[in-house]
């Protein structure tokens, strides 16, 4: 869809495997709404596996080693997680990349993204591993720039998009999950090597 930016369709088979994680996890580190450094709620709730995960409030953007609402280290991450990241970042060229952050977006309802960059992480040798699960959406892809036209693209369930290189930074949004209005539900499994 562009330099750099490659979409795995359907590449995230076990998508029921993949959900009984994602439930494990969210028992252990419920999802929750994030501030921003300005005090806006996000429309996304989240939660993270792994050895880090990423957190927002007043004091910015940034990894953290233990959940701050439980003071615990995050769960660990599903070895069925580490093994789809892996498979997916070697199919689009990255064959060396071990994450140690999964971030997990729930978009309901209104939920959606708006264009940003990746940018909290030290490594940006390393790919970004985005998997789409539940709903489908549109991705937006801008790039260099968060403005002008962006690349639009549907994703559907079991898609995995991998950006990495000098695309590894590009700016990009999500759309609100298909069917919210209705019900259905986006989760978004995204895949970083953080510290």
């Amino acid at each position: 869809m562009a330099p750099e930016v490659v979409l795995l369709r359907g590449f995230a088979v076990a998508t029921a495997e993949y959900a009984a994680a994602v439930d494990l996890v969210a028992a252990a580190a419920p999802f929750r709404q994030l501030q921003t450094p300005g005090g806006r709620p996000m429309s996304a709730a989240m939660t993270n596996c792994g050895a880090l995960g990423w957190h927002s409030d007043a004091r910015g953007y940034r990894y953290e080693p233990c959940d701050p609402l439980s003071g615990l280290p995050w769960p660990a991450m599903p070895s069925i997680f580490l093994d789809l990241a892996q498979r997916a970042a070697a199919e689009a060229g990255y064959r060396d990349f071990l994450p140690d952050a999964c971030l997990i977006n729930r978009y309901a309802g209104k939920a959606k993204m708006g264009a940003h960059r990746d940018a909290d992480e030290r490594d940006f040798s390393q790919p970004i591993v985005s998997v789409t699960l539940g709903a489908a959406a549109t991705f937006l892809w801008y790039g260099k720039l968060r403005s002008g036209s962006a690349v639009k693209i549907r994703l559907e369930p079991s898609d995995v998009l991998v950006w990495g290189g000098s695309a590894r930074r590009g700016y990009h949004a999500v759309g609100q999950a298909e069917g919210a209005a209705t019900g259905a539900v986006r989760i978004n499994l995204t895949f970083r090597k953080a510290g």
